[in-house]
């Protein structure tokens, strides 16, 4: 049952994710897919890669947009993203 309910929100998140897509200025690019590769890292509490960390640094001037999103926010602000992002030597912003 709760593999099953991993499965399911990993699926929600990478959707939402691929689903929104906000513009900001100095050439950044909001789009929470930029984040997939953090999935796995978020639902399983696992170790980052290199690729999420490098996005998640990419997308920081994005994540207070992220975090006025209800449909992000439920994901990006719990503890293991939290982790994730400390982990990647990105904290969360105050927004």
């Amino acid at each position: 049952m709760k593999a099953s309910y991993v499965a399911v929100c990993a699926t929600l998140v990478v959707v939402l994710l691929l689903a929104e897509q906000t513009q900001v200025t100095e050439a950044v690019t909001c789009s929470p897919a930029q984040l997939s590769p953090c999935v796995s890292a978020i639902t399983s509490s696992s170790q980052p890669s290199q690729l999420c960390c490098s996005r998640i640094k990419e997308q920081k001037p994005c994540l207070c947009g992220y975090f006025r999103n209800p449909n992000l926010k439920k994901f990006i602000e719990t503890p293991n993203a939290r982790k994730v992002a400390n982990t990647c030597g990105t904290p969360f912003p105050k927004c």
